[in-house]
């Protein structure tokens, strides 16, 4: 009895000491959202093309922001973020590929060069904005919003982090790095926040 309760003990103290670590490697429920934060609809962003986009014209649908970066060992995440696109977007999920130079300078590209090789690597041909910081004070508006709606512990803190936006512009989850788009814990988060 006690060989099994000090077994049980540190499990505990194990699963304790990975989620302060930081590896949890499953889909994150948000904390409540502040209030007056507002939806993430209030956001824009600029296309990889330059054009205006609003998260105000994904109000309705899900959308999954993703920080992306070309020169990553979690650059083959693209794959399964087409994946996920061509399989939901019927649906009512946007994928939001949100190019970013924040981590290790894995996206020293221009647009140009960041767009070729998202369509020629991986078919990439769900939305991508702009390259942007994602972390810190200079982080744009929306990133910045999302820290404080999920909680910094949810924040970025690599390439390929996800957010996972509701259709009614409310905070659902952070998905971390390691956890794929097509993970099961990802997608059950996908499938629930999709539209009804």
């Amino acid at each position: 009895m006690l060989r099994r309760t000090r077994g049980a003990f540190a499990a505990l103290i194990l699963l304790m000491g990975t989620a302060l670590m930081g590896h949890d490697t499953t889909a994150q429920a948000a904390t409540p959202q502040p209030a007056g934060t507002g939806p993430a609809h209030q956001f824009g962003f600029t296309s990889i093309d330059g054009e205006p986009m609003s998260m105000g014209d994904f109000a309705g649908k899900a959308v999954l922001v993703v920080n992306t970066a070309s020169r990553c060992g979690f650059t083959p995440q693209y794959d399964a973020l087409q994946k996920v696109w061509e399989t939901y977007r019927d649906r009512g999920l946007v994928v939001l590929g949100v190019p970013s130079n924040d981590f290790g300078g894995q996206e020293p590209g221009t647009e140009a060069e960041i767009k070729s090789f998202c369509e020629t690597n991986f078919s990439v041909d769900f939305p991508m904005t702009e390259k942007q910081t994602v972390v810190g004070a200079g982080a744009h508006p929306f990133y910045r919003w999302a820290a404080e709606a999920g909680g910094a512990d949810k924040a970025p803190s690599w390439n390929f982090h996800k957010y996972l936006i509701g259709p009614d512009g409310r905070f659902v989850a952070a998905i971390p790095t390691r956890v794929s788009p097509t993970d099961p814990s990802a997608i059950a988060a996908i499938e629930d926040a999709l539209p009804r």
